[in-house]
Order: C-alpha cells, then structure tokens, then sequence
C-alpha cells in the first residue's frame, strides 16, 4: 500500500491544503473521503482557472480601451492643428499657383497621411491577443497532471 507524505496544512485544512476530513491522516482516510476532496479540490481548481482567465480578459480589454482613447484623443488634437495648418499651406501655395489645386495639393496631402496614421493605429490594435493564453497554458497543465 502506497503512503503519501503531505505537508501539515494539508492533513489538518489550514489554507492551502484540503479542506475534507480535518485533523485524518490521507492514509487513514477512506477511498470515499478521498475521492470527494479529488472531485472537491478538483471544483476548486476549476473555479479558480475561470477567474484567472476572467481577469486576464478584462486587463486586456482595459488595455485595448485605453489604447483606442489614445487614438481617438490624439488623432482629435492633431486634427485641429493640422486643418489650422494646412489653411495656411493652402494660402501659401495660392501666392504662386491657382487657389483650387494649391487647396487640392493640400487636401491629397493630408488625406494620405491620415489614411496611413489610421491604418497603423487599426495594425497595432489587430495585436492585442483577447485570449486568456495563461489560463489555457495552465489549463493544459492541469489536463495533463489529472491525466497522469
């Protein structure tokens, strides 16, 4: 017969240990005791592995959230002092050439590099990873060591 040797706070229920039959040694337990702290233990696990993964879901949507109120805010101060701007460039290109195409010179200007600025923000927020990688990785773990 196979004897497990435990550390105290398991054999009496203190934290971190199991919280079945206090106070009895695991070889003086029977094979009920052992499979209700197994399925006990086991519901525990579970439990905490859900709110691991909860939580590491919403710190990676607080990120995401910040990350696109940085885009927006950025992108609202940038567009008040490039339209400002691009006037003045407008008025200037009109001293040496028709006011339509130095405004559309301007405009085509501006419309590039907004397009190319957004296209990098969505690029960087196509990297937030929205899945709980750690709860799995440690999902798997805890397959693989219930398997054997």
């Amino acid at each position: 017969m196979a004897t497990y040797d435990m550390p105290a706070s398991s054999r009496t229920g203190e934290a971190g240990g199991t919280s079945g039959t206090s106070g009895v040694a695991p070889r003086d337990k029977s094979l009920g005791d052992l499979f209700a702290d197994l399925t006990r233990d086991t519901a525990k696990l579970v439990r905490q592995e859900v709110e691991l993964a909860r939580i590491e879901v919403t710190q990676k949507a607080v990120k995401a959230g910040k990350d696109v109120a940085m885009i927006a805010a950025g992108g609202l101060v940038a567009y008040a002092g490039l339209v400002v701007l691009m006037v003045g460039i407008g008025f200037a290109l009109a001293n040496v050439m028709a006011h339509w195409l130095a405004f559309g010179i301007v405009g085509l200007v501006v419309a590039v590099v907004g397009g190319v600025t957004a296209m990098s923000g969505l690029n960087a927020l196509k990297n937030v990873d929205p899945l709980p990688r750690q709860t799995m990785e440690s999902l798997k773990e805890d397959a693989q060591a219930l398997k054997g």
